[in-house]
């Protein structure tokens, strides 16, 4: 988790017995995440909630407890874009992609203690809660970032002309979400952390995942090593697909932000199709996963609040949810890094802040990778 994130200062008492119901019941990171494990963290929740109904209070408990959460609106006070009261919701997923720790032997990176935003999506959940959009933030995007506090109370000053992900490194959570305001002006209703190494344990719990890859896949970094064709990916691999970049395509943020969008697709469908909810025992591990890895704005931090928000997205699935790269242009001052292209992206923001579809015409001609295509869904 990250370090920022503090443990819930103490556990709710368990409210009455729930009938079991069907539904999905996410996190973390889930995204990194970011996600990714929005879907998972959801779906988890109400089955949690199909646990609970059979009168096992200690999983409520239990489960309540590995919640780790980040006072997102005290941190950030006021001084914020104003919420839309129009029944849609918009929710910042993150993957930390810290090497320490549990995640030091997953591969990739230098283990220098510091940990940063590898991976950044921001969900539009669209009024009616049928459908959403998902926006992918390159890391490598160059951005103003605003002065923010952490959740030490710790002041950090604003600075030019530096990379996306830096913002998580210096202020956490809370500086994560202010720059995101500050670079979309639309207000962030929650957000969602995943821990690399609970990633892994949650496809693994999942029994993986499976994709069809057109084209070989060989990234020693992430220990990646895939052959064109049909795969099941377990967690390890998983985790090494979602953070590739040298391994397919032109090696850019840009290309694996395609395959990260490939596999969330893939990752949903597979939550859709594993039948969790007949094994009492499959069902607990993954949620006791699941609530292990993700880290939650404070609104989000209590089991109940999860089965509410999980309530909320069990009706969409992966043909109505459209996923797209920020608009982004390269560096003519550097290749290796991406700034906004404001016009375009103007577009987008404006279309979420109308809760309305994103158009065509606002990622058509900005930069791309060139992993489209390289992963799909099987």
């Amino acid at each position: 988790m990250s370090a920022e994130s503090t443990p819930e200062p103490a556990i709710p008492e368990a409210g009455p017995k729930v009938p079991g119901r069907r539904g999905k019941g996410r996190r973390r990171k889930a995204p990194g995440t970011g996600r990714r494990a929005l879907r998972v963290t959801a779906w988890t929740a109400a089955g949690i909630l199909v646990l609970g109904g059979t009168g096992l209070g200690y999983v409520y408990f239990k489960l309540n407890g590995n919640l780790k959460t980040v006072d997102i609106n005290q941190a950030l006070g006021s001084d914020r874009p104003t919420k839309v009261d129009n029944g849609s919701e918009n929710i910042l997923v993150l993957g930390s992609d810290t090497r320490s720790g549990a995640n030091k032997k997953l591969g990739g990176g230098a283990d220098d203690g510091s940990a940063r935003s590898d991976t950044a999506m921001i969900v539009h959940v669209y009024e009616g809660h049928k459908r959403a959009s998902v926006v992918s933030v390159p890391r490598d995007t160059l951005i103003d970032r605003p002065s923010c506090t952490d959740a030490h109370g710790v002041t950090h000053d604003a600075a030019t002309d530096v990379m996306f992900n830096s913002a998580y490194s210096t202020g956490g959570a809370s500086c994560a979400v202010k720059t995101v305001e500050s670079v979309t002006g639309i207000r962030m209703d929650h957000y969602l952390e995943v821990d690399f190494s609970g990633f892994q344990k949650l496809i693994d719990e999942l029994g993986g995942v499976t994709v069809t890859t057109t084209k070989n896949i060989d990234d020693p970094q992430s220990h990646l090593d895939l052959k064109a064709g049909k795969h099941t990916l377990d967690g390890e691999q998983a985790l090494g697909l979602v953070r590739t970049r040298h391994g397919v395509g032109d090696g850019s943020d840009l290309g694996r932000i395609q395959l990260q969008q490939a596999f969330v697709k893939a990752l949903i469908n597979q939550v859709e199709q594993v039948g969790v909810f007949t094994s009492p025992k499959k069902l607990y591990n993954l949620g006791d996963t699941a609530t292990k890895t993700v880290t939650t704005d404070s609104d989000l931090g209590s089991v109940n609040s999860l089965i509410d928000f999980a309530n909320g997205l069990k009706s969409i699935g992966s043909k109505n949810m459209h996923m797209v790269t920020m608009p982004v242009e390269y560096d003519p001052a550097n290749p290796n890094r991406v700034i906004v292209a404001k016009a375009k992206a103007k577009q987008v923001w404006t279309a979420l802040k109308n809760d309305r579809p994103i158009p065509a015409s606002a990622t058509k001609g900005t930069a791309t990778g060139q992993a489209k295509g390289v992963v799909t869904a099987s």
